[in-house]
């Protein structure tokens, strides 16, 4: 049976792979004029998680902790209940048309992850409860660029899977787009929470991703999120209900045995997944970059991180918008893409690797 704001048991917040509970959730007025805003104060008083109202996330500057490192800690553990008021979506390349918005932030810590700056100081978690109106704007943005396809990626500012025990907004997405004839929806999660996806019409409209990696990259630089073999588990299931899957593996991290743990990493998908799952599997293979920023960031709310950040071994690469990151050298990216590629065809020979970056 799957789980629904209304019906989930309760569950120990520390618990680092339960699902996620927050430990103090904010609620926008505006919030509770919506069924989906009701449904989860319910929930949260049924627990006894405490609550209050605010007039907006943006007023949200009193979270406890006596450093800042503590504060984002928290922050982390708090869930704000809000509407989506700017209905104009960014794009989302190479991935998709459009990022939809239905969540920001997520409750993983990984150390080497983009809204780490792009949160900025307030990394707490968002659920958007309008999803009707969300949905109606994704209508439009479809209907602008018939005859082409247009597809949506939910996962650009948060991890939706993680988040859809107490949302259930995927679920409504993926209903809404398995009725759109040129409309398709992909997203990617680290988190197994994916049972109430599974009896649900998709129409094969949905591209469901996991994001994997070599054990050494997951133990180390992956807290609070789900175990290697559940998010292997989960990605079986999803095969088997008839979605579209995908794996994306990042970051690509060079490190001591990584080939090992990478051909570990292909060879553990293959023996996990139906026998006829390669016939429609993609792959989007990332190397590990970080801005001069994002370091600065990373080191201050991960003091012990073992993640390389040493500029003098990388090579700079310009970006789109005119700032740079920090990549693997040329020999080290050709290394790592030969060897993974390679690994990939040998488990999987009808998939498809959309691009290596």
């Amino acid at each position: 049976m799957s789980t629904t704001v209304l019906d989930r048991p309760p569950a120990n917040t520390r618990a680092v792979h339960e699902s996620f509970i927050p430990e103090l959730v904010y609620f926008e007025p505006a919030a509770l004029d919506y069924p989906k805003g009701q449904r989860i104060l319910e929930w949260v008083k049924s627990i006894g998680i405490p609550y209050k109202m605010t007039t907006s996330h943006n007023r949200i500057t009193n979270l406890p902790g006596e450093t800042e490192l503590e504060q984002y800690k928290i922050a982390k553990r708090t869930l704000v209940v809000g509407i989506r008021k700017t209905l104009k979506f960014d794009t989302s390349k190479p991935s998709a048309e459009y990022a939809i918005p239905i969540a920001t932030g997520c409750m993983g810590h990984c150390h080497y992850c983009y809204l780490q700056t792009t949160l900025g100081a307030k990394p707490y978690i968002r659920i958007y409860v309008n999803t009707d109106d969300i949905m109606q704007a994704a209508k439009a943005y479809i209907d602008e660029r018939i005859p082409e396809i247009t597809r949506f990626e939910a996962a650009c500012t948060s991890d939706p899977v993680g988040l859809e025990p107490i949302s259930g907004s995927l679920r409504e997405l993926i209903t809404f787009m398995a009725g759109q004839e040129y409309g398709r929806l992909r997203f990617v999660t680290k988190y197994h929470y994916v049972d109430s996806l599974l009896d649900i019409k998709h129409n094969n409209h949905t591209r469901i991703r996991f994001s994997v990696n070599a054990n050494y990259v997951i133990k180390n630089f992956e807290p609070n999120t789900s175990r290697f073999e559940q998010r292997i588990e989960a990605a079986a299931k999803i095969a088997r209900a008839g979605y579209p899957l995908g794996f994306i593996i990042a970051p690509i991290i060079w490190h001591d045995g990584w080939q090992e743990g990478y051909a570990e990493l292909l060879s553990s998908l293959a023996a996990a997944l139906p026998k006829d799952a390669s016939s429609n599997l993609t792959f989007e293979l990332i190397q590990h970059r970080f801005t001069k920023t994002a370091k600065n960031v990373i080191e201050k709310r991960y003091p012990k991180t073992k993640l390389e950040m040493d500029i003098e071994k990388r090579k700079y690469k310009w970006g789109r918008w005119g700032q740079g990151k920090y990549v693997y050298p040329d020999e080290q990216a050709e290394a790592l893409r030969m060897f993974i590629s390679e690994r990939i065809f040998e488990h999987f020979e009808d998939a498809k690797i959309e691009y290596f970056t």
